[in-house]
């Protein structure tokens, strides 16, 4: 038998909170410099303390729309928040792993690396190169462009902030400055940076536009947009009604024309109906002896009437 509920639990059940109302949008932004607090998503959670430490993924193409990016991924985590908005730090990138399968081939040479760095404001920072040769390469090859690329990367990276070292692994400069310092050992065919990872932070930096101006400019940027909306939308209207008055004019001209027509019709008609017919010439008037027999034979037989005989016969039968 099914338990009894008692009026108590009832009342317990209809008083309980439901936990979905309680909870809140955020809309997740990027880092302020250099990404100036784009706006990158949005999470739901029932406090700031919820939401704090989360990490929100997305593919470059989606953030900068660069398609030749779309197997990027990028990572950040929610450091803060400032009424609806959540501000994040970014922690890192990789790329997917089917991807990276793709570059390698049976007869092609592989080296990649594990190295950290520090950064000019103090940011910790591992990077994992990666450098795909045209062929196969000895160890010692390897060992030398390793060595090369430690070099490079942390040279670039002491003399780089935090915030231009995202930049430079975004947009493949940083990679670029890799294959141009290594081709002189042997050619590659691709140099990448696979992943990166936050390990420590250091300096904050103020630079950039504060959160209050992007809302400002957020807001400008709707507003245009509906004024736009609203002017083509006010546009597509006036040509349906200008459309609508040039069909009511030709329908009014042709209704006009057809008036006018109908109107035309009816005098063109008593004008005919006045007409007198012409009366035929009467047989008295006509001079029939001026006439040859054949002419005397055709209006004869017209009449209906014999045409034998002679030419005084012919003209007494017309004559009758």
């Amino acid at each position: 038998m099914a338990k009894k509920i008692s009026a108590k639990a009832r009342a317990a059940a209809r008083k309980q909170r439901d936990k979905w109302k309680t909870k809140r949008w955020y809309t997740i932004r990027a880092p302020r410099h250099p990404w100036n607090y784009q706006n990158i998503g949005e999470t739901i959670g029932e406090s700031d303390e919820h939401i704090i430490g989360r990490i929100y993924e997305m593919t470059q193409q989606e953030f900068n729309g660069d398609f030749t990016k779309m197997h990027v991924m990028l990572r950040f985590r929610v450091s803060d928040t400032v009424g609806q908005d959540a501000l994040t730090t970014f922690v890192g990138h990789h790329h997917q792993t089917n991807h990276i399968r793709r570059q390698i081939r049976r007869y092609r040479g592989k080296i990649d690396d594990v190295i950290d760095v520090v950064s000019q404001d103090g940011y910790l920072v591992r990077i994992k190169p990666l450098v795909i040769t045209q062929k196969r390469v000895q160890t010692s090859v390897k060992q030398s462009i390793r060595a090369k690329m430690r070099d490079v990367l942390r040279g670039f990276v002491a003399k780089t902030t935090y915030d231009a070292l995202q930049v430079a692994m975004l947009d493949g400069s940083l990679e670029s400055e890799i294959q141009n310092q290594i081709k002189t050992i042997y050619p590659c065919r691709s140099v990448v940076i696979r992943k990166s990872q936050l390990l420590q932070e250091g300096v904050e930096m103020d630079q950039g536009p504060t959160l209050d101006e992007i809302h400002a400019e957020e807001a400008r940027k709707e507003a245009e947009i509906k004024a736009k909306k609203a002017a083509a939308l006010a546009e597509a209207m006036a040509e349906e009604e200008a459309d609508d008055d040039e069909e009511e004019e030709e329908f009014e001209e042709e209704v006009v024309e057809e008036v006018a027509e109908d109107e035309q019709a009816p005098a063109e008609t008593e004008a005919v109906e006045e007409e007198e017919p012409v009366e035929e010439a009467s047989s008295d008037d006509v001079d029939f002896s001026s006439m040859t027999v054949a002419e005397l034979k055709v209006l004869l037989k017209a009449a209906g009437k014999p045409v034998s005989g002679k030419k005084a016969e012919l003209i007494e039968r017309l004559q009758e």
